[in-house]
């Protein structure tokens, strides 16, 4: 597995990263400890050394059961990230990015995790509450203390990221070297604007859901709607609602995996973590595995690479449009009016 530096900082990172969103989780999709102890280790012998949980997955339980199988391998050749912004406890002080919170969820998530540093610590989504000040001393505060090494951000809007990253400058705090956002074939809207921005400011792209919630495995068909998983169980709004997967464009988009997964005789996980793998946007991709079997499957995305007239097939069936500013931007560089303006 070939590893990247991470964003504009000097840290190497492996191409796939392990998610354990589900790890522990009390449900017919989570998986029990022994089999993500079991997981783990199969993707660090694959050359894997980037695993990511959060204190909320499972209550915890996914902090814990990473923690406790990491005993079983060197800590320090794993560059372990975790995430802390949601409620995680019952006082109105246990969520947020305050001072207070980010203290105390740093060192809940040490606990659980069973080591003395987090290496990457994600702000898993902006609060409207705490000034962006506070926040990023009190992470800053954090890594001189020695309790995190490297920041990282998921779920900000385009505005919200630059402006963090301009009171990291003005004030000489630690910077994001790493964004988690949702990205694949059936959601590319962070192209509008977070992957120049990404590109520009050196913050790596660390896509999750790079399967859709699991749309783009190729068990599902247009007007067969699941009754069993993680798509037919989600609320309504969710982001893996059927609704929003159930779309004329997203059927094209199987349709062009399919005859792709068809020619090479490969999977349709494949060809859509394939697509991710050969973005130079992207620097690693978080899998959201369940399963050994589903580990084995996404593991083999390594061993072949997709064409060019594969990924331009791709590319069309899944477009988003232009929208404006981009729009009127783009015909204008391609009539000439401004030569200053990129294609």
């Amino acid at each position: 597995m070939e590893l990247t530096p991470l964003g504009k900082s000097g840290l190497l990172v492996s191409e796939l990263c392990l998610g354990t969103m589900i790890f522990g989780e009390q449900s017919e999709r989570g998986t029990d400890e022994a089999t993500a102890r079991h997981m783990i280790s199969a993707f660090i012998e694959a050359g894997g050394n980037f695993i990511d949980t959060a204190d909320v997955y499972a209550g915890g339980e996914s902090e814990r059961i990473v923690g406790k199988a990491l005993e079983e391998h060197r800590r320090d050749q794993i560059v372990l990230a975790t995430k802390a912004r949601f409620q995680s406890g019952p006082g109105p002080n246990d969520l947020g990015l305050s001072r207070h919170h980010l203290v105390h969820a740093v060192e809940a998530s040490l606990r659980r995790l069973g080591t003395d540093v987090i290496d990457l610590y994600y702000v898993h989504m902006w609060d409207g509450v705490t000034p962006i000040e506070e926040t990023l001393r009190a992470l800053d505060d954090l890594v001189t203390a020695g309790k995190i090494r490297y920041i990282g951000v998921s779920n900000y809007k385009a505005w919200q990221v630059m402006k963090a990253l301009g009171v990291s400058d003005a004030h000489g705090f630690s910077r994001f070297v790493a964004a988690q956002y949702q990205y694949n074939l059936s959601v590319r809207d962070v192209e509008r604007e977070f992957t120049e921005l990404f590109n520009s400011e050196g913050v790596a792209l660390v896509p999750w859901s790079p399967l859709a919630g699991g749309f783009l495995s190729g068990k599902y068909r247009p007007g067969d709607r699941p009754s069993t998983g993680r798509i037919a169980t989600a609320s309504e709004g969710h982001e893996e609602h059927w609704s929003r997967r159930n779309t004329e464009q997203n059927w094209a988009v199987i349709e062009a995996m399919q005859q792709i997964a068809e020619n090479r005789n490969v999977t349709y996980a494949q060809v859509a973590l394939n697509w991710l793998r050969q973005n130079p946007s992207v620097t690693s991709i978080i899998l959201g595995v369940r399963t050994p079997e589903q580990l084995e499957d996404n593991l083999g995305t390594l061993t072949w690479e997709l064409t060019a007239a594969e990924m331009s097939a791709l590319e069309v069936a899944s477009a988003i449009p232009d929208g404006y500013p981009y729009r009127i931007l783009r015909n204008a560089a391609r009539t000439g009016m401004n030569n200053r303006l990129l294609p």
